[in-house]
């Protein structure tokens, strides 16, 4: 048997995602959907996939239009956008996950932006859990650190100079996965510009009707590291308070607890940080 069974998701508008799929024959109650971070690929967390899969867990990772498999063609030529991810990439994924399993519903685990997005997930009420690794809004004014300095200077100077000169936002090159399409380049820059991260599409790119924060009732959780420069105390709660009717809660881990010197935005998925996964799997329990 493979570890994975590779699959081909259809969006609603046609777009067609590629996805890898765990299956296990000792399946707990609830699938789980693993949504990346902003520009990571599914084979990031196929390490931790396996681990959930042994777990007793039918996992579903897959990467958003534009990154990884899920891109065709020349990236400046991408339309795809963040919005499309929330509004059409997770719905199918949730749906391709039912479809596999025949559960009732799914437990979404997001990744930074992966976490970020139910709020405009039209199939919420699919979603049993949320538990959101390292997600916040990323408001610029919530960062710490060298990524205090360098958001601004990506955000207002570089993004905007690559979008006419390249044709898509060059994250590679500064150490922050894939190279992005353009528009979810402007728009990573546009939702973390002010609290509230998509929130500020809502009456632009997101009709008012399609904005169903305050819709949501599942329980939300929030795990983050005390040295995350993204992920902040600030940011973190700012994301939580834009589900009034979840119930939300968050856990900051301590590095040092654990034996690591850092854990940050992107460790909790590394292999040497498996330590660390027994923390997660708690908060799937529903």
């Amino acid at each position: 048997m493979s570890e994975f069974e590779t699959l081909t998701i259809t969006c609603k508008d046609g777009y067609q995602l590629t996805a890898r799929f765990y299956a296990s024959q000792n399946q707990n109650a609830y699938p789980v959907l693993v949504c990346p971070a902003t520009g990571i690929t599914s084979q990031f967390y196929h390490s931790f996939n396996l681990w959930l899969q042994a777990q007793g867990y039918a996992v579903l990772c897959f990467d958003f239009r534009g990154i990884g498999k899920s891109l065709y063609g020349p990236l400046k030529q991408s339309t795809a956008s963040i919005v499309q991810w929330g509004q059409l990439d997770i719905p199918a994924a949730i749906d391709a996950l039912l479809e596999q399993t025949q559960a009732e519903k799914v437990i979404l685990l997001g990744h930074s932006a992966g976490g970020q997005l139910l709020g405009v997930v039209p199939n919420h009420a699919k979603v049993v859990k949320v538990v959101a690794i390292s997600s916040s809004t990323g408001h610029v004014k919530g960062l710490k650190g060298r990524t205090r300095i360098l958001a601004p200077l990506m955000f207002d100077v570089i993004f905007p100079l690559a979008r006419h000169t390249l044709g898509y936002g060059p994250t590679s090159k500064i150490g922050m996965g894939e190279d992005l399409p353009k528009e979810v380049a402007r728009e990573w820059a546009q939702f973390c510009s002010k609290p509230g991260y998509v929130m500020n599409a809502v009456g632009q790119k997101i009709a008012k009707k399609d904005n169903h924060h305050e819709q949501i009732t599942c329980p939300f959780t929030v795990l983050w590291s005390s040295d995350d420069e993204i992920a902040t105390e600030a940011n973190v709660k700012d994301l939580i308070r834009l589900y009034p009717n979840a119930k939300t809660s968050y856990k900051v881990l301590e590095p040092a607890v654990f034996g690591h010197q850092s854990i940050g935005h992107m460790l909790m998925f590394k292999r040497s940080h498996q330590n660390l996964w027994p923390v997660i799997e708690q908060q799937l329990a529903v």
